[in-house]
């Protein structure tokens, strides 16, 4: 059940309070779970049970993403302004350096939470910022025009399109290599978070020039990155591997640019076994 919590934020303006939902299952050592630009924490519920038979599992919404509200004035949607809110969310939680796992901008803030030694280990799903600058313009085009498809279709006519194997491939085939495994109250639920997103705009916009150029020393590290990613090719993982060496690329055969529902097993051993 998704839970609400607020929580002191320091500025160099001051104090601010920010607010993030998630949800918590399981128990062990923590491991934090971080979603792509446009989704929310629902698109981790077919790992989340296989990860909470070993760890804490904290599902984050995002600031700006799912239920979670924008952030608070004066913190900015880049990893500058995101960083110490999730690190201010880790104390208020009482998360000891956790495990954290992201895909797309959440791989990117996870690899940033590394590089500042603020969690035990990292495993990056198709992780942002290791693109070229027509391979940024190709993915910003793509998800403009499913945040544009998501802002114009009214929900009756999405719900149809998800009940159908072609449908369900015009709403997500661009970020799921295997459509038809989401079922369609997920796809309902997805596109109303697209829709509803408010740090969408900003997000998109602080990546505009982003190009991630930091190692991760002293934490592990895995990258992992689909086979069948459409939306940021994974000629990205091996840019990425070379500026972090030091980190394990793997290969995810047969998965798009959001691989845990396409593999639910495989993305969790990958986790897993970062972990450990």
């Amino acid at each position: 059940m998704a839970e609400k919590i607020s929580f002191p934020v320091d500025t160099p303006s001051g104090p601010r309070t920010a607010t993030v939902v998630y949800e918590r299952l399981g128990g062990g050592e923590p491991m934090v779970l971080l979603h792509g630009i446009g989704h929310h924490l629902q698109v981790w519920d077919p790992v989340v049970g296989l990860l909470a038979a070993e760890h804490d599992v904290v599902a984050v919404d995002l600031p700006g993403f799912g239920l979670s509200p924008g952030l608070p004035g004066g913190i900015t949607y880049d990893l500058k302004g995101v960083i110490p809110v999730l690190g201010a969310l880790f104390e208020a939680l009482g998360l000891d350096r956790p495990h954290v796992v992201g895909n797309s901008l959440g791989g990117l803030i996870a690899l940033e939470l590394g590089h500042r030694k603020l969690v035990r280990s990292v495993t990056a799903l198709s992780p942002a910022g290791f693109w070229t600058p027509g391979e940024r313009l190709w993915a910003y085009a793509v998800l403009r025009a499913l945040r544009t498809g998501a802002e114009r279709l009214p929900e009756p006519t999405v719900a149809r399109l998800a009940r159908t194997a072609a449908g369900r491939a015009a709403l997500v085939g661009a970020i799921y290599a295997r459509p038809g495994r989401r079922s369609p109250d997920a796809l309902v639920a997805e596109t109303r978070a697209l829709r509803e997103a408010t740090g969408f705009e900003a997000t998109l916009a602080a990546g505009r020039s982003l190009l991630y150029a930091h190692d991760v020393l002293d934490v592990p590290v895995t990258i992992a990155w689909g086979t069948r990613d459409r939306l940021l090719p994974r000629r990205q993982g091996v840019r990425a591997k070379k500026l972090i060496p030091g980190a394990r690329l793997v290969r995810l055969p047969g998965c798009g640019h959001v691989p845990m529902n396409d593999d639910p097993a495989l993305v969790a051993r990958v986790a897993l076994d970062t972990a450990r």
